[in-house]
This record gives C-alpha cells, sequence and structure tokens, in this order.
C-alpha cells in the first residue's frame, strides 16, 4: 500500500481579497483558463523545448529559456521581466487570487504570450519538473511568517532548496529579495549551508543595491516609506 503523501504546510497568506470587479472576474473566467499550467501538464513535458510550454507565444524568436517567479504578488515584476526578455518563457506561482487577476490585466494590456500561470503552491510544479530545465527563479518578498510558531511555514528550507536545486541548471540564478532582517539571516544560513548553491556577493553594495534589470513594485515602495531596507540576494546553482 502506498504511503499517504505528505501534506504541505501553505507558505502563502491568504487566497482571496476584495470581490473582483466584473472586469477582472471576466478575466480570471476567460483569459486564466488559456494560461493555466496544470500539474498534469507539466508531468507531460517530455520534449525539453520550452516553446512547447508556450503555445500562445508569436514573436519572432521562440522561447528558449524558462524562468519562475514564485510568488508574484500583482505581476509587477514578472511582467517586466516578461517584456525585457522575448525569447524566455516564464511560469508564474500565485495562490493569491487578486494577485492573479492583475497579472491576467498586464498580459492583455501589453499582449504578452511567453507567460504561463500556476495558481497554486510551487513546491508540487516543482517536484514534476524535469530535472536542469530551469534558467533564473525568483523569491521576491516570500511571506517572512515573523511570529517564531510560524517560521515552519517559511518557504526557506533544505528540503525546498533540495527540491529546487534538481530542476535549475548547472550556473542558472536563483534571486531573492526581502525587507524582513531576520527572514534574511534565516535564508542566508539556509543558502550558504545547503553547498548548492553559490552566493554571487562581493561587497555590502551586491545585496544593498538591486540588479541592474530591476523593477520596484508597489509592495517595495510601502516597504521603503514604512522604513524597512530591502535586501538583495543572488546566487548560482553550483
Amino acid at each position: 500500500m502506498a504511503e499517504p503523501q505528505k501534506k504541505l504546510l501553505a507558505s502563502y497568506g491568504r487566497r482571496r481579497g476584495r470581490k473582483l470587479r466584473p472586469a477582472k472576474q471576466g478575466l480570471i473566467d476567460e483569459l486564466l483558463p488559456q494560461l493555466e499550467l496544470a500539474l498534469e501538464e507539466v508531468a507531460g513535458w517530455r520534449s525539453g523545448k520550452v516553446v512547447d510550454l508556450f503555445p500562445r507565444h508569436s514573436a519572432t524568436t521562440s522561447p528558449c529559456h524558462l524562468f519562475l517567479e514564485i510568488g508574484f504578488g500583482a505581476g509587477e515584476h514578472l511582467t517586466h521581466q516578461a517584456k525585457l526578455n522575448p525569447n524566455v518563457g516564464i511560469i508564474g506561482c500565485e495562490p493569491y487570487i487578486n494577485g492573479v487577476a492583475a497579472l491576467l490585466t498586464h498580459i492583455r494590456d501589453h499582449k504578452l504570450t511567453n507567460i504561463r500561470i500556476h495558481q497554486h503552491d510551487a513546491r508540487p510544479l516543482i517536484e514534476r519538473l524535469p530535472d536542469a530545465c530551469l534558467d533564473k527563479v525568483f523569491i521576491l518578498y516570500a511571506d517572512p511568517w515573523p511570529k517564531a510558531r510560524h517560521h515552519k511555514r517559511r518557504l526557506i528550507s533544505t528540503e525546498f532548496l533540495d527540491k529546487l536545486a534538481r530542476v535549475m541548471k548547472p550556473g542558472a540564478e536563483l534571486r531573492l529579495a526581502t525587507d524582513d532582517a531576520d527572514y534574511c539571516i534565516w535564508m542566508l544560513e539556509y543558502l550558504l549551508t545547503h553547498g548548492g548553491y553559490s552566493w554571487q556577493a562581493k561587497s555590502c553594495k551586491d545585496w544593498l543595491n538591486p540588479p541592474e534589470d530591476w523593477i520596484s513594485t508597489r509592495y517595495e515602495q510601502k516597504a521603503l516609506k514604512a522604513g524597512r531596507v530591502p535586501t538583495y540576494l543572488n546566487f548560482k546553482r553550483v
């Protein structure tokens, strides 16, 4: 008899906010089904060709690289990366339906065809991805779960980093950002002791200044106004 699958503790907060307006609900009903990436589709992806995951792509250059953003919020950063990298397919994971609706608005307005959306926990999706398929991973402002009794819900853990390492190519970039000092220390402790990732910082400027291709989101601006200092961490898969 197969052992029952271990239930994952949610690493994210609420799944729904205020009621969506009719226009955004229409995008959820009509556009999301065209872009949603189901676990079954990921598990059946065996060609290794990134373009096969992006059937709506119509640009001259077909996607040949694959990025993953875990927890894209309102989709501002993901949209920016999709526009900046038309030859890259990007999978965005976000359980918060209001954030998904915001991203769908960006996709519609900018006519983006290199984005797929997984509107659920990213961890089961990662388990179904083939080995060494990701070129870059973004984990930006993940929920820090500040109370000690909730630390077990934090996304960054040895188990998670093991699974993520399997699906990242050698030399692939893992980019993280947080405005919570305690969570920053937590992430550094796990990443530096893991052995599968190499921190690219050479000086304090490297973690205090955002990357060159950065876009500051509304969440980051809110954190800055509140006096919280963001930290930017850049690791590579070794």
